[in-house]
């Protein structure tokens, strides 16, 4: 059995009386993405600094590329890349220049190191931008350039405490493409978001923390799954329509919800069977119909029903 790139064993943190994280264990398999979500300030990043060495666990252990963060901290470090919240390459230096800067720090040879950088430039799209001050990039071309730095050392284990906030739409798909890249040639991520559509498209597995502690995980799918059944959805042409196609969904057994205007009538359905029938009876009766289809509960429907509010909520009280 391949050992897990990532692990948490009954980590604890505490500050004073806070106990920030309180013994959170999981696993993270080599070459996976493990998307850790939570509200501002369920201790996502704190339990990131533990991971990462930069904190030290009032308790419990972790390990990374099978190394204890607690007794093997610097072979930890030489193992692992972080992109943290905020950018930290120097917006004085170029593109190019914060690499051999950091290169240098690792203690790459010049010849290496210019290979590296102009390869790295490449790999996340910034060839054009290389020579030019970092204080001219936009917000997801620092980014990028972040995670090209983070990346110098080639880890086989990238730790990313919310990537992509701030980012425009456009980058953030970018960054993720960039991510899956990553995934692909075996590198293992741990990512913390906030971005519910960010942990949907990248993430194997996903663990849920609140209030230090994880009250749920599993894949994306499975998650979704407690949120509830899948809806069917049902657009009618003609309004006039609604009363009969309401009373042909109901034989599903299942109540429906009526929205006269948008014509539109919904119903827990079990899957494809359930809106198959439906389709049939609506087909034989001679309705006409606009749309119908399956609306699965989201992540979004997970994360309010696991911690009582939208994730909308969580990202507007960090702004």
């Amino acid at each position: 059995m391949t050992p897990p790139a990532i692990e948490a064993i009954e980590l604890v943190k505490e500050f004073g009386d806070n106990r920030a994280v309180d013994g959170v264990s999981f696993t993270v398999p080599q070459g996976a993405v493990l998307g850790l979500l939570g509200p501002n300030g369920a201790g996502k990043t704190t339990t990131v600094r533990m991971m990462t060495t930069l904190s030290e666990p009032t308790s419990g252990t972790a390990r990374v590329a099978g190394y204890d963060v607690r007794t093997q901290p610097d072979m930890v470090r030489r193992n692992m890349g972080l992109t943290g919240q905020a950018a930290t390459v120097d917006e004085l230096l170029t593109g190019r220049e914060n690499i051999r800067m950091i290169g240098g720090l690792y203690g790459i040879g010049r010849k290496d190191l210019k290979s590296l950088g102009d390869r790295l430039l490449e790999q996340f799209d910034l060839v054009a931008a290389g020579d030019r001050p970092v204080r001219s990039y936009s917000g997801g071309m620092r980014r990028r350039l972040d995670l090209a730095v983070s990346l110098i050392a080639a880890p086989p284990v990238l730790f990313l405490d919310e990537p992509t906030t701030g980012l425009d739409p456009r980058s953030r798909s970018d960054l993720w493409e960039v991510l899956r890249e990553l995934v692909a040639g075996g590198t293992t991520l741990l990512l913390t978001t906030q971005y519910l559509e960010e942990a949907d498209q990248l993430a194997d597995e996903i663990v849920v923390i609140d209030h230090g502690r994880i009250i749920a995980e599993g894949t994306p799918l499975q998650l979704k799954e407690q949120a509830g059944n899948a809806s069917l959805v049902v657009t009618v042409s003609h309004a006039a329509d609604l009363p009969t196609a309401r009373d042909l969904v109901a034989r599903s057994g299942t109540e429906v919800h009526v929205d006269v205007g948008a014509r539109q009538l919904t119903a827990a359905a079990d899957g494809i069977d359930d809106l198959t029938r439906v389709a049939n009876w609506l087909r034989d009766s001679g309705i006409k119909i606009d749309d119908i289809g399956l609306s699965r509960p989201s992540l979004d429907d997970v994360f309010l029903s696991l911690t009582g509010h939208r994730a909308e909520t969580a990202e507007e009280a960090q702004a």
